[in-house]
């Protein structure tokens, strides 16, 4: 099988995300925990994850650099940078300067950028990303604890994160078609701009970039425009793409983003009699094993009954209470550390179908479980697939579900389960 498409993520569940509109548009895709020290495997496209998207911004070139290696000796010819579809990001980057050292290292000096995921309520019009009905920087990511987002106009983003200029394609253009976002891009190119930020609010105007791009070396987007890029090598959606191993084993969920949509779907599963237990970060701060082996020990007894949740999911205001205790970085830390080895302990007492909310939980749940690669399988809500993976640290399979924290409907974690029975 030839490997038609290269993917870096830079966060876990905004590579499954990718992912899941890969294969619901006929893809057959595998994602790797990481760069792999071995050849890619039989797939249509791989999607590489990394955990990149707020550490200082010369690592994360360095592990997107490594990344791209790997896939250019997996003979790859196009290449897709995947960033969050809020644009998560802080003055410095991450986006802009992996993104410049991508074009640099392939020898390419044009990209288009657009986080846009319509089917996600993630639109962009004239440059400003809106969030559902509101403007990015009046939704809930203007209180992100790591990267909050007070400004809408992508363009200004991404140019405060650049060296080279960044233009614009407006909807007016994109709704043309392919023949008119061409010759956009030749202008831009023309006018020495090296980034172009790109409306769509509709699933046609991604379709539309996704001809447009067919010859493109480089991609840098949310998930929405994965959709129409399979129908560049002839490829249909196909329920084949999706199928899974039967699932098996208990159930659980594990929760540390602190969005407003994780807030409605913890309420929600609470509300719905489910089975919750609260981590307090601030105990963490005290004794995190402690937090650990009592949440467990909660947890055990409880798992023959049906999904267990463990959240630490919590209010701007409590966040960064935390943070001024110990710090934005060692808070973000904490709890990640104590979510992972809480989600090991819970395979290891026989969960085989895990929910994980939040990215940087994901990250080191994955990590903490020994993933190494995972197919990628059905969607639960736009954005989150259910995936298969070997979790090597515990010896068992499992089924995982790694949800992006503004992801996914309110009731999304108590029909998770079901979409995967």
């Amino acid at each position: 099988m030839t490997l038609l498409l290269g993917c870096i993520a830079d966060d876990f569940t905004g590579a499954t995300d990718l992912a899941n509109n890969l294969v619901r548009a006929g893809m057959q895709v595998v994602q790797t925990i990481g760069v792999p020290e071995h050849a890619a495997p039989a797939a249509d496209a791989v999607v590489v994850a990394l955990k990149s998207r707020t550490i200082a911004p010369e690592e994360a070139v360095r592990q997107s650099l490594q990344a791209l290696r790997w896939l250019q000796a997996q003979g790859c010819r196009q290449f897709y940078f995947k960033v969050c579809s809020t644009f998560d990001s802080t003055a410095r980057g991450n986006i802009g300067p992996v993104a410049e050292a991508l074009l640099e290292a392939l020898g390419a000096d044009f990209c288009c950028v657009t986080p846009a995921f319509p089917e996600n309520a993630r639109t962009v019009f004239q440059g400003h990303l809106f969030v559902g009905d509101v403007l990015l920087s009046d939704s809930g990511m203007r209180n992100h604890p790591l990267t909050p987002m007070t400004d809408a106009n992508l363009v200004r983003v991404m140019q405060a994160q650049s060296k080279g200029r960044v233009g614009l394609i407006p909807h007016a253009v994109v709704r043309t078609g392919e023949e008119g976002i061409l010759r956009r891009i030749a202008q831009l190119r023309g006018e020495g701009v090296r980034f172009a930020i790109v409306d769509a609010i509709g699933n046609e105007d991604l379709m539309a970039l996704g001809q447009a791009l067919a010859d493109a070396q480089l991609v840098v987007a949310g998930s929405g425009v994965a959709i129409g890029l399979p129908q560049n090598h002839g490829l249909r959606p196909s329920a084949a793409a999706a199928a899974l191993p039967a699932a098996t084993g208990l159930r659980a969920i594990v929760s540390g983003s602190c969005s407003t949509a994780t807030q409605q779907q913890v309420k929600d599963f609470i509300d719905g009699g489910g089975a919750a237990y609260a981590i307090d970060p601030l105990q963490l701060v005290a004794d995190a094993g402690a937090v650990v082996s009592a949440a467990l020990a909660w947890a055990e007894p409880r798992l023959a009954q049906g999904p267990v949740l463990v959240y630490s999911t919590a209010t701007p205001e409590a966040v960064r209470e935390v943070q001024q205790r110990v710090g934005v970085q060692d808070a973000g830390a904490l709890v990640e550390q104590a979510l992972a080895a809480i989600g090991k302990g819970l395979v290891q007492r026989g969960v085989r179908q895990l929910v994980v909310a939040g990215g940087e939980t994901s990250g080191a749940v994955v990590q903490a479980l020994g993933v190494e690669q995972m197919r990628i399988g059905p969607q639960i809500d736009p954005g989150v697939p259910w995936c298969y993976a070997a979790a090597t640290a515990c010896g068992a399979d499992v089924h995982l579900a790694l949800k992006s924290g503004n992801f996914g409907t309110p009731d999304f974690f108590r029909k998770s389960f079901a979409r995967l029975a």
